[in-house]
């Protein structure tokens, strides 16, 4: 695959800077993470080749909005199905310094990419090569923040965050133009509060934020 035009990448960069602000060292660790997704793309599919162009908005200030929707004090944040490291290592890099991210991803050679690269940015995470049954509620059994994106839908995601959700735990769930049909399809099986906010990178696309999460009794 032919590399990423540097004059398109800059200009995508420059439109992420627009709808994200944050620190120089920041943006340093954030250009880590697109440097090594740049080297490990070569060898194995971490995103959709045709959003290599436009990697800074498609997916770093993509992730970089949800921490806005977070509370001010998260210490604790799980990101189910971490993948490429969006949002997690996003997420990882802006809050670096005031909170531990923690990355599950079953996919050993993807958890690898996650490894080096947090190390490679010099952010807090744990990062779990296992399935997210395995770890949320056990190994990690509290969150302040819980979020996934591209993983499944609002029904199987309440599911798999249930644990973190009914005790405390905020989730920000990046969504698609079908986001009220997965709320109505989730509200028939769990009680939540919940509010979609806009995307400010994608005009068809919401965050999807979940709270006091209660699963609804069967009527059989």
């Amino acid at each position: 695959m032919p590399p990423v035009d540097p004059k398109v990448r800059a200009a995508d960069r420059a439109n992420a800077q627009a709808l994200v602000d944050v620190s120089r060292e920041t943006w340093a660790r954030l250009g880590q993470l697109v440097s090594m997704l740049d080297r490990w793309q070569g060898t194995m599919n971490l995103v959709a080749p045709n959003t290599l162009a436009e990697v800074w908005t498609r997916h770093v200030a993509d992730g970089a909005q949800l921490v806005a929707l977070a509370p001010k004090d998260v210490k604790v944040w799980v990101d189910l199905g971490s993948g490429a490291g969006f949002p997690g290592l996003v997420v990882a890099a802006l809050l670096a310094g005031k909170a531990h991210v923690h990355l599950v991803e079953s996919n050993l050679k993807k958890a690898a990419f996650l490894r080096e690269t947090a190390r490679a940015m010099g952010v807090a995470v744990t990062v779990h090569a296992v399935r997210a049954e395995a770890v949320v509620g056990s190994v990690v059994p509290q969150a302040d923040v819980v979020s996934a994106r591209a993983l499944a839908s609002l029904t199987e995601l309440l599911t798999l965050a249930a644990p973190l959700l009914k005790s405390g735990a905020i989730g920000l769930f990046p969504k698609g133009e079908k986001a009220e049909l997965e709320l109505t399809q989730a509200s028939e099986s769990w009680k939540v509060k919940t509010s979609f906010h806009p995307s400010r990178t994608d005009p068809a696309a919401r965050i999807v934020r979940i709270e006091g999460l209660q699963e609804l009794r069967s009527n059989a």
